[in-house]
């Protein structure tokens, strides 16, 4: 009888246990699934190739000057009302708008024909790609704290790897088996369709950061998380667990009275919402740590979109690929892979950010620039591929670095709105490089002109982190003298 009392709290906690694990491996796969697929797309590397080829019959102006800067503007205009619609409505339905958003890109991308018509298509494109947060996001409304690391590096590692199968497939069907780029567009049509299939069977969570829960003070225990989009990867907080008092809809009153009174509080929740978002970022960008790196990541992050986005033009005005075979895809996979490698290798480098980070950056920002700046003047094909290659990497690696000391001692909530202010200030002033440099309404300046002027930001960021470095180091020497001078006075 002893054994059988005694046995009894254990069998009941391995059923807790087991029930808990349930919990997260369901949403998480279904996450992981969606990630993946949304992900495949092979026909992506090959998106210049085809708007100017015969089936689109675009110009080089329209597509470089009219067409891929609607990406931009969208983005910018949405990413603000997205990222509070995301915990608003508690990421699930953001997370249908990103795959319908995404699926009539695709649709407009086989069949729509004229510039206006491939202008509003990147306007979805943009929808889609401002939508990204409720991916990365949604999996902490529906877990507890303590996985969050584990499943974050599962629906990061999703993405990556449906990426690198879209990008390594859609290469072998191009120069190996000879396929259209339509048909590699309607395979990306297809991935999407079975990621938006999949997206309706994600639970629908019952919490949500800012919006859906009683009281943020709950979660003032600060902890560290994971950048699920850069791979930076972070301890959570030992002590933290699953916070107490979030909305549970099932509680919520069915008369019409309660239903109004609720309605009252939701419209007074939101104006207190504001203010603590407010309120955070003024605490946040009041630290210099804090303020020195994400100056870097807005500037830096600014450029790699331009970059990223105005390669395959570069690499077409290099090389045109009508009758030529091209290995963009061989490239992307390649890119994203040692990227993702030199990501985990910077995680275990050891040294003291706080002092030599600003110079760090400095370096890393120069190399960034001599990359572009061969990309641009070595007509080369080969070197223009190779120049990305490094480009990418060294980005990853360094926007790993940023993310590691951003989210170091901040909560979910703050570091959340430090990324989506970082994000937005990017999209921001890549808004405005847009519209004097590439945009047929500004100076409409040629690609290679372009690239030279990217190069030349990326030689003024790192000349701005030089110098801020250089003073950061003789301040903390000088400290350190003042400090040792007044031990030995002591003495």
């Amino acid at each position: 009888m002893a054994d059988s009392h005694g046995g009894r709290p254990a069998r009941r906690s391995a059923q807790a246990a087991s029930a808990s694990a349930c919990c997260w491996a369901l949403p998480t796969a279904l996450l992981c699934a969606y990630g993946f697929f949304c992900s495949v797309r092979p026909s992506e590397p090959f998106l210049t190739r085809y708007l100017l080829g015969p089936r689109k019959n675009l110009s080089e102006t329209q597509v470089f000057n009219e067409i891929y800067p609607v990406w931009t503007y969208s983005y910018l205009a949405l990413l603000f009302p997205v990222f509070l619609a995301t915990d608003y409505l508690r990421y699930k339905p953001v997370v249908l708008l990103q795959g319908l958003s995404l699926i009539v890109t695709w649709f407009m991308l086989l069949y729509a024909q004229g510039l206006r018509a491939i202008q509003f298509l990147e306007f979805f494109y943009g929808m889609g790609t401002a939508t990204d947060i409720a991916y990365y996001s949604y999996i902490y409304s529906v877990v507890d704290i303590k996985v969050y690391q584990k499943v974050t590096s599962y629906c990061r590692s999703a993405t990556l790897v449906g990426y690198t199968v879209g990008s390594v497939s859609g290469q072998v069907l191009v120069s190996v088996v000879g396929w259209s780029l339509f048909s590699l567009n309607v395979i990306s049509l297809t991935s999407i369709s079975i990621a938006f299939g999949t997206a309706w069977f994600l639970p629908m969570p019952q919490k949500s950061l800012f919006f859906h829960h009683l009281s943020s003070q709950r979660l003032s225990c600060e902890m560290k998380v994971m950048d699920c989009k850069n791979g930076a990867a972070v301890q959570d907080h030992p002590d933290v667990q699953r916070a107490p008092g979030w909305e549970d809809e099932t509680k919520v009153p069915l008369n019409g009275e309660g239903h109004s009174v609720e309605k009252q509080k939701q419209k007074v929740d939101i104006i207190k919402v504001l203010k603590d978002l407010w309120r955070d970022f003024l605490q946040c960008y009041s630290s210099r740590t804090m303020l020195c790196w994400s100056v870097w990541w807005a500037l830096s992050t600014c450029g790699y979109f331009q970059v990223i986005n105005y390669a395959q033009g570069l690499w077409e005005m290099v090389l045109p690929s009508q009758g030529v075979d091209i290995y963009n895809g061989a490239v992307e996979a390649a890119s994203t892979l040692l990227g993702a490698v030199a990501v985990v290798v910077v995680g275990h480098i050891k040294t003291s950010w706080a002092v030599w980070g600003e110079v760090a950056l400095a370096l890393f920002s120069f190399l960034i620039a001599a990359a572009v700046y061969v990309m641009d003047t070595v007509r080369n094909i080969w070197v223009c591929y190779g120049s990305y290659v490094i480009f990418r990497i060294i980005y990853m690696m360094l926007i790993t670095i940023a993310t590691f000391q951003i989210a170091t001692n901040l909560s979910v909530e703050r570091y959340a709105l430090v990324f989506g202010v970082n994000t937005f200030i990017a999209l921001a002033l890549q808004t405005l490089l847009t519209v004097i440099v590439v945009d047929a309404s500004g100076l409409g300046l040629d690609i290679f002109t372009q690239f030279m002027i990217y190069a030349s930001y990326f030689a003024a960021i790192s000349l701005l982190f030089l110098v801020s470095g250089i003073c950061s180091i003789v301040r903390a020497y000088r400290r350190q003298e003042q400090v040792q001078s007044r031990s030995r006075e002591s003495q």
